[in-house]
This record gives C-alpha cells, sequence and structure tokens, in this order.
C-alpha cells in the first residue's frame, strides 16, 4: 500500500478535524447572504495563511470565493478541489448551537452539503504536507453561491473558478459522496419566468368580459407538467402568484417554471417549445411573455472524466481502497460548468450523509476519513 504513511497521518489528525467539521458548520452561511458567507470565507484563509500556503480572494457580491494553495511553486499540473461553503436555510433553522452528533453522524447546515467536503479536502492536504509531499500544487477554491446556481444571470463566481482551474490536472468536486460511486453526468438546469396578463373586469361579469391571466396560466401549467421524464426532460412549476382580489378577473399572473435536461440538444428542445407555449392562447384577450431567470448546463457523459474515473479507480485499488461505479445525478452543481470548460472532472467526492436541504441533514463520521484518504491517495499517485 503506497499511501500506508499517508492513511496514518490521515487517522491521526481525524478527531482534530471533527472538531474544525463542528466548528465551520456552527457557522451558518445562508446563500446570497454575504456577511455570514464572508465571514467563514475569511476563517479559512487564515487557516491557509497559518499553514502558509498561497491565498487569493475574488470579490463576489453575494460572497467572496476563496482560492488556497499548496506547493504553489511546484512544477507539475495542479489538483484541484472544490467545495461551496453555502447552506440553503436561514439562520436558526437547525436550533442553537446549529451542530449536534452522535456515536456515527453529525447533523447540521451543510454537515454533507458541502461543508464536510471542504473539511475532508483540508485533512487530506494537511496530510499530504505532513507526509512531505511537493510534487505539485494541489488547490481548493471554496465556492460562496453554489445554491443560488452562482447568481442567476452572469455567474462570476463559477466564472472564476472555471479560469482558476483551466490547468488542473483532475478537478474533484466535494459534493455529498454517494457510496461506492462517482458522478460523471448532472442533469442541466433553466428556469423561466413566465409573465401572462389578462383584462381585468368585474367578477360578476366574468362571462361576458375580462380576460382570466391565472386561468390562461393554469392551462400552460398543465401543459408544463405532463414533461417527467425521469432520464430526460422533467419541469415543475413551483412558484405562481396572480390576481388582486377575490371578486376582479385577475388581469395578471406570473410563474416561475424549473426544467432539467441531459444534454445540450434537450436544452434547445425546451427552448423551442417554451417559445411556441408563449405564442399559445388558451383565454382570448391573454398574452404571455417568458424570459430565462437562471441556467445551468448538464454535465453530460464525456470520455476524459471516464478516463479519469478508471485512473483513480486503478489508485483505489492499489491501496486497499473501493473502487468507484459511475452515476447520474439528478440535481445540478458546479462540476457542469467544470465539464462544458473541458477540465477533467469527476464530483460527489465529498462525505457520506444524507437528508441534504432539509432539517434533517447528517454526514457520516467516519466518511470524512475515507473522503480525506480518497483525495489524498489521488493527489500523491495521479
Amino acid at each position: 500500500m503506497e499511501c500506508k504513511n499517508l492513511f496514518d497521518c490521515i487517522d491521526g489528525l481525524y478527531d482534530k478535524y471533527v472538531d474544525l467539521w463542528t466548528e465551520i458548520c456552527n457557522m451558518e452561511t445562508p446563500t446570497m447572504h454575504k456577511e455570514l458567507v464572508d465571514r467563514l470565507g475569511n476563517y479559512f484563509l487564515n487557516f491557509a495563511k497559518q499553514k502558509g500556503w498561497e491565498t487569493e480572494v475574488f470579490e463576489n457580491p453575494t460572497g467572496n470565493v476563496v482560492c488556497m494553495t499548496m506547493n504553489a511553486n511546484a512544477s507539475k499540473e495542479p489538483i484541484t478541489f472544490s467545495g461551496h461553503m453555502d447552506t440553503v436555510h436561514p439562520v436558526g433553522s437547525f436550533g442553537s448551537p446549529a451542530v449536534r452528533m452522535d456515536e456515527k453522524n453529525i447533523y447540521g447546515p451543510g454537515v454533507s452539503d458541502c461543508k464536510g467536503g471542504l473539511v475532508a479536502a483540508l485533512l487530506a492536504m494537511d496530510a499530504l504536507e505532513k507526509c512531505g509531499f511537493s510534487d505539485r500544487p494541489v488547490r481548493l477554491l471554496v465556492q460562496s453561491d453554489e445554491e443560488a446556481g452562482s447568481r442567476p444571470i452572469n455567474k462570476p463566481s463559477i466564472e472564476y473558478i472555471c479560469e482558476k482551474s483551466k490547468d488542473s490536472r483532475a478537478f474533484f468536486n466535494l459534493e455529498p459522496n454517494v457510496a461506492g460511486s462517482a458522478c460523471v453526468q448532472r442533469k442541466g438546469i433553466i428556469t423561466y419566468t413566465m409573465k401572462i396578463w389578462g383584462v381585468e373586469a368585474h367578477s360578476s361579469l366574468c362571462a361576458v368580459s375580462g380576460a382570466n391571466a391565472i386561468a390562461e396560466a393554469a392551462h400552460k401549467i398543465l401543459e408544463l407538467e405532463k414533461c417527467k421524464d425521469h432520464n430526460g426532460i422533467t419541469c415543475n412549476c413551483g412558484v405562481i402568484s396572480g390576481g388582486t382580489t377575490h371578486n376582479t378577473v385577475p388581469g395578471y399572473c406570473e410563474v416561475r417554471v424549473n426544467f432539467r435536461f441531459t444534454c445540450a440538444k434537450e436544452q434547445e428542445v425546451i427552448a423551442q417549445y417554451m417559445q411556441e407555449l408563449e405564442k399559445t392562447v388558451y383565454v382570448p384577450g391573454c398574452r404571455t411573455e417568458i424570459e430565462v431567470y437562471g441556467s445551468r448546463p448538464a454535465m453530460e457523459r464525456v470520455e476524459r472524466n471516464l478516463e479519469l474515473l478508471d485512473t483513480v479507480n486503478g489508485i483505489f485499488e492499489k491501496n486497499g481502497l473501493s473502487t468507484f461505479q459511475p452515476i447520474m445525478k439528478q440535481g445540478g452543481s458546479d462540476a457542469s460548468q467544470i465539464t462544458t470548460a473541458g477540465i477533467p472532472c469527476l464530483d460527489g467526492f465529498g462525505v457520506r450523509g444524507g437528508n441534504v436541504h432539509s432539517p434533517n441533514e447528517f454526514g457520516v463520521l467516519e466518511s470524512l476519513r475515507e473522503a480525506a484518504k480518497r483525495l489524498a491517495a489521488i493527489t500523491y499517485s495521479l
């Protein structure tokens, strides 16, 4: 086992990093809450500076991205780890303190999605440094607004991450691990705002005048909700608002429409479908405008990522670690943009856990050690 010393070092550091895991998850960081996100970002910066690692901050309106690099001047291509520090719940949703533990699990905001993965990367980097590894740069990028899709419009945070990672030998995204697997494919996301105008009138006259914008929306929602291919295009109409009073024919309605898709071709199909739906009128007198609210490309199944997984599995076999099977996940992540940018990428290399985006989110304590050993072995051997 070529990484035995590394693994022994990780075992020795494990308790310290469980404490760190608890500390950073108690620092609640709701997405788009810049002050709290930057507070945790500064924590990571101070950690890296104490280690003597190179640091860089990308200023971002919703929370700054933090980059820390060990062996910054080494000549080989860097290995890049990345995970997000923002979480989905308002402060206080998990009680005070936010984090609790039992013998097997840690519970709290972001313990598996995705702060546990960040801690695993730090543990791996610490052990590599203590064991004298200096062959190549090891970079950790701490993303700040992943849960908001890296902001809906111009996506400065993920654009920075892609630019910073373009020289990477490999990129490992630290989203939660599904036991025995590596994510090589994710659905893309495109969200639309559907705005519908009708004609207001007194409700007593609805049979002879007015045009009900909510009724028009209802017809369109029923059409959209037919898109339910688990392995292809899905659609969810998740938010609707409209009308003014119960005794007035509503003159306006707005619907937020969320599509998921597996490839760029399916995204084109969605765009054409929405253009046609925009023109379709079910209630005479209504008109519709549809605009893109936000999007994220699909992480398509590409050969370079599958080749990277084969190489990684060879490293695992040599070091007594179980191999990973390639899987597809329905949700989006930063790995989609990284793959689209042409960077070899595997996703789901964080800790194991479950119930993400719920008040019962948990991470498996022992998986911190396991994830760190995998990241360290890959970096040492790749």
